[in-house]
Order: structure tokens, then C-alpha cells, then sequence
């Protein structure tokens, strides 16, 4: 097919796209599914009084659908994990408007994995890709954007946005690998003396305290269960003054249709639930995404929201799991730093330029902080974390 021979259609809710339709395309990322993406607007975690529009851009060809992308207006940077405030900032006061603006994103969600949705069976991707992204940007000049940015990319979408010329923002996360670890003990085996030294003893603290762990699957999740991680949620959010994100029917929808993609641990003190941590679970990735504590216990935090689940991932064989967004204190429990990154165009040519300057010196800091990141490796030796299996997007030089 030739791009000429497509249509495109911008819809403001994934009620307006098929599900099997979409899924096909989606794969088998969690976080591209249709129930997970539906979940933010069905319970009203997206929508226009919350400042992410879903504006999502599908492309037809001959009455099917043949390339998606997951897109939202933007009436502000919050919930995005990729600080455009200063670009925002320099916007205004050159006189223009930053907000609204169009990003492809999940929300709330700072999780690598396929932007631009293209049918397997597509014998020209490249071609679509092209045509999909001018989209974006026609779409942009059409409503008076200051532009469209593409967020966490896996390495096909930031090849085709690199094809068109998009600028590239590099970025770092943690990410802890499971080398085949037969146990626990297996792991520590391979950390540094002194690393191996303050997770011991951070964990004794935690059991001293009285604490016990269990981990509940989705299909053995109950309301109570649901309720207590939301109450510890929200308790988190409270304490550092501000309001969550997400609701309760939000992570109920993902029970009801997603109960095999869901990990919950939970924390008891002398018999008492007292905090609990949600985690998403694909192939071979575990997301640590939500968690929450009803008191203050020491260490309580490592060990729901780390050591349980790489145990977890030691006992299931599961190969990848990801923390969440930032935390150099990751490091000291195993996890090592590896790049993401994201894609931008702006619609005033003269802010592209400036924009692009701004980040060719960034890029140059990040490359310099990854590299004293790999020089704090927890391990005895540092593992090769290019040959992970995942794609590699090596930071710009």
C-alpha cells in the first residue's frame, strides 16, 4: 500500500476503535492494551478536566485498520516522567503558547515500548510510519500546537522518528536483570561485599519490626485486598501534599480484565496489613508501578517495592524488572542504569532550533552521569547491560 492510499482518523476516546482490532496491533506490551488504556478513560483518569485529552490517531486502508498510535492533548507536563517545564517556560516568554500540546505516551506510565502501532503484516512499516508522523505534525500546524512529542519509544518507533528528523532526548532509568538466579542466595552472590552488607541488613530491620510479606495474583486478588493498596496508595500521595493520580475503579477495571498482568505484595506488622505495593506483570518484564505504606516502618519501602519482587521474578523466571522512573538508590539493590529516551518536533521552526541546541548539550551531562552511574555497579562484575534482549538505544555522542 502507499501512504496516498490511506485514511486517518483522530479519535477522542478507544471506544471508537475496535478492540480486536487494536489488540492486533498492540501486541503483547500490558500497557498497550486496549482494557489498560481504556481503564484511564473509562474512570475518568483521563478526559478534559484532568488535562490529557485522548486524541488517538489510527490509519485505515481499505476498511482496516493498519497502524495506531496512543495520543493525548496536553494542557500541562504532569504525569509524563519527561521535564519539559523550562521548554515550556522559554515558550512563553518568547511570546508563544506551549500548552496545549500533543504527545503519544502512556499515561502516567514512564515505561518504554511501541508508540507507532503498525500491522505486522504491513509490507512497507517505514512507509506508514512516515505517513503517521506527518500526521502528527499537520495535525499540530492545522490546530495552532506547539508541537508533538513521542514518550519512552522502543527502538522501531525511535528508528522511524529518527528517519524524519525528530529531535532525540536521552534519558535514564534502573532496570535489575535476573541472570537465572536459581534463589535468592544466588543473587547476592554476585553483589559487591559491602552491597550484599546493607540489603542483609536492611531486611533484617524490616523482619525485626515484625514485618511479613505476601504476594497476591490478580486472579486471587480480593475487594479487600483492592482497598487496602488503595488506601496505602492514596496515604502516599497525601504525605508528600499531593492527590493520586489514579482512582480505585481504575485499578478495579484492571482486576476485572486484566487479572494475569497484575502482582500485589503486601506488608503485615504483627498480623496487621499495613502496606502494599502493585506491580504489572508482561512476557518477561515486571513493572513496579504503585505502592503505599499506612506507617512509617524502616526499610519497609526496599523490601515491597524491590527485594520482594526480585524474588518474585527469581521464583517465576521472569527476566526484567523495572522499578519505575529515577532513583539512583536503586543501584545499591542490584539494578543497573540503561538509556531510554524521547522524541520531539516543535511547529515553530526558530523554538525547534533552540530546543535542538538545548539538548545537544544535555545529551552530552547524560552521557557523562551514565557513565559514573555504571562505575557505582553493585555487582563483583558489571554485567553487560547491552546484551539484555530488550532494545538498546545507545545516548547520542
Amino acid at each position: 500500500m502507499l501512504p496516498s492510499q490511506l485514511s486517518f482518523v483522530w479519535s477522542r476516546g478507544l471506544q471508537e476503535i475496535d478492540p480486536a482490532d487494536w489488540q492486533r496491533l498492540a501486541g503483547t506490551h500490558p500497557m498497550l492494551d486496549y482494557q489498560f488504556l481504556l481503564a484511564f478513560e473509562a474512570t475518568a483518569c483521563v478526559g478534559a478536566q484532568t488535562g490529557w485529552m485522548p486524541y488517538h490517531l489510527t490509519a485505515i486502508d481499505q476498511g482496516q485498520l493498519v497502524a495506531a498510535m496512543p495520543c493525548y492533548l496536553k494542557t500541562h507536563s504532569y504525569g509524563e516522567y519527561v521535564f519539559d517545564w523550562s521548554w515550556a517556560e522559554a515558550c512563553e516568554q518568547a511570546g508563544g503558547k506551549y500548552y496545549p500540546k500533543l504527545i503519544s505516551a502512556i499515561p502516567f506510565s514512564p515505561v518504554t515500548g511501541p508508540r507507532l502501532l503498525i500491522d505486522p503484516a504491513c509490507d512497507a512499516p517505514a512507509l506508514i510510519a512516515e505517513a503517521m508522523l506527518k500526521q502528527l505534525q499537520a495535525f499540530c500546524q492545522e490546530h495552532a500546537l506547539s508541537g508533538a512529542h513521542l514518550l519512552f519509544p522502543d527502538a522501531m518507533s525511535a528508528d522511524f522518528c529518527e528517519q524524519q528528523g525528530w529531535l532525540r532526548r536521552e534519558g535514564v532509568q534502573f532496570r535489575w536483570e535476573n541472570a537465572g538466579y536459581v534463589d535468592w542466595d544466588a543473587f547476592m552472590a554476585v553483589l559487591s561485599r559491602d552491597k550484599r552488607k546493607k540489603i542483609r541488613q536492611e531486611r533484617q530491620k524490616v523482619a525485626h519490626q515484625g514485618v511479613t510479606c505476601r504476594v497476591v495474583s490478580g486472579h486471587d486478588m480480593t475487594a479487600q485486598d483492592l482497598a487496602l493498596f488503595y488506601q496505602c496508595y492514596c496515604q502516599t500521595y497525601l504525605r508528600h501534599h499531593s492527590s493520586p493520580y489514579l482512582t480505585l475503579a481504575f485499578f478495579e477495571h484492571l482486576q476485572r480484565y486484566l487479572p494475569g498482568h497484575l502482582q500485589l505484595f503486601i506488608a503485615s506488622q504483627h498480623g496487621e496489613d499495613v502496606a502494599a505495593s502493585l506491580c504489572v506483570l508482561g512476557e518477561a518484564t515486571l513493572y513496579g508501578r504503585y505502592w503505599g505504606s499506612l506507617r512509617d516502618i524502616s526499610c519497609l519501602h526496599f523490601e515491597l517495592c524491590y527485594y520482594q519482587p526480585q524474588q518474585f521474578c527469581i521464583r517465576e523466571q521472569i527476566r526484567y524488572f523495572e522499578g519505575g522512573a529515577q532513583g539512583e538508590h536503586k543501584l545499591a539493590r542490584g539494578f543497573v542504569a540503561y538509556p531510554t529516551c524521547s522524541y520531539h518536533w516543535l511547529s515553530h521552526p526558530d523554538f525547534h532550533q533552540s530546543v535542538a541546541r538545548f539538548l545537544r548539550r544535555e545529551a552530552e551531562g547524560m552521557q557523562q552521569y551514565v557513565n559514573e552511574l555504571e562505575e557505582r555497579s553493585p555487582y563483583k562484575n558489571i554485567p553487560d547491560i547491552n546484551d539484555t534482549g530488550l532494545p538498546h538505544i545507545p545516548l547520542s555522542t
